[in-house]
């Protein structure tokens, strides 16, 4: 249990997502261990001594995205709302508790918050997420909620610009340190067509490792495919793509073997893209900016609520094609396939970016680094036309 503690601490670290020095966890064991921070991994072992779980992490973000929206948020809110995907399929919403409702032991209220929600926001601390039967699902918490408040914020905003005393310098600062360049210099793809089983598992697991590390997708999301002959290798549902040897399933078009069953959730609209397009090889990412991006629409008096699954127009980012969709089997398996064939890339309202590659990753992921330095370039646009200097 300590390892598992330690790898989790070190990858937020290397994901950038937490504060070294500002983590701590806690987990049941034969008894109650924790690790970390100290004043924070007395509060973990507190709250977690009050939940049904076994695993709890709290971080400072590396950037105070959470405590900003907490600020922001009207007075008498207690939850923040994002519309991306990943807070509708796994979060629901945000909980927090402001400064001073944390004054004395906090512990008791912070546990009340997470008895029925998968992470929460505690101003001045960070981000409390548990895990229910594994330190690996507060790990996987904690980032789905960085991303959540890091995609609200963008829009928040580009929408209301800086509202906070002191807010634009250390966005300015977030700016300048923390985004890094994004390309795809330095990585090696092996080129295709790729027809030996053996290295088509060892390129999935590379560029998979690729997407994370250039800061493609976050915690567990996001998903990989090559194509070979009927038979589709894919990663398995809840997979890192940085960790995908022995989680990648050769998937026969004829479902004569039992693979699909823990394959990818979107193993249907991959097969639906390969069909459309002639594409063998699929990447599938949840680049921040590409999806804050994705959400801003210009339509005016628009009669749809549910844009995420109910719009049914085509609009476009830069050349690369927008839709609307739900996750799984549902409706971005029916509406990416037709508009990615032709650009090798799409984005789906809130949720992320599809590219292929005709015969390789080396196109797929390119194509992605593409999209999403689109997209960092035309927020920052906008944001300087409604802020100037």
């Amino acid at each position: 249990m300590r390892d598992q503690i330690a790898k989790y601490a070190a990858r937020l670290v290397a994901d950038r997502s937490a504060l070294p020095g500002r983590i701590a966890f806690a987990a049941h064991d034969d008894v109650l261990i924790s690790n970390g921070n100290r004043e924070m991994a007395k509060l973990c072992e507190g709250v977690l001594s009050s939940l049904s779980c076994l695993g709890l992490v709290a971080a400072s973000q590396s950037f105070p995205i959470a405590d900003f929206l907490v600020r922001r948020a009207p007075a008498g809110e207690s939850r923040i709302v994002p519309r991306d995907t990943e807070t509708r399929t796994f979060l629901h919403d945000i909980p927090f508790l402001r400064r001073e409702e944390l004054a004395g032991d906090p512990t008791r209220r912070i546990a009340k918050l997470l008895g029925n929600r998968k992470g929460m926001i505690a101003e001045g601390l960070g981000v409390v997420a548990a895990g229910t039967v594994t330190v690996e699902q507060a790990y996987i918490n904690y980032s789905s909620v960085f991303h959540s408040t890091f995609v609200k914020y963008l829009l928040d905003v580009l929408t209301d610009g800086f509202l906070l005393r002191g807010e634009k310098e250390a966005f300015d600062r977030f700016r300048a340190g923390w985004l890094r360049p994004l390309s795809a210099e330095g990585l090696a793809f092996r080129s295709g067509p790729i027809g030996d089983p053996g290295e088509i598992l060892a390129e999935i697991a590379a560029v998979g490792r690729h997407t994370v590390e250039r800061g493609l997708v976050d915690s567990f999301f996001g998903n990989i495919s090559y194509r070979l002959g009927d038979v589709v290798y894919i990663s398995q549902t809840a997979a890192s793509l940085d960790e995908l040897p022995g989680r990648i399933d050769p998937v026969p078009a004829d479902n004569s073997s039992t693979a699909g069953i823990t394959a990818s959730s979107e193993l249907l609209a991959h097969r639906r893209i390969f069909e459309a397009g002639g594409a063998r090889a699929i990447l599938h990412g949840h680049p921040k900016f590409a999806v804050a991006m994705s959400m801003l629409c210009e339509e005016k008096d628009c009669p749809i609520k549910d844009c995420w699954k109910d719009c049914d127009k085509v609009r476009l980012l830069g050349g690369t094609p927008v839709v609307a969709g739900e996750i799984g089997a549902g409706g971005l398996a029916r509406r990416v396939p037709p508009v990615i064939a032709k650009p090798g890339k799409a984005l789906v309202y809130g949720h992320g970016v599809f590219t292929t590659g005709r015969t390789d990753f080396a196109e797929a992921f390119r194509a992605m680094v593409d999209v999403e330095n689109w997209c960092r370039g035309e927020y920052f646009r906008r944001l300087a036309a409604k802020r100037p200097g």
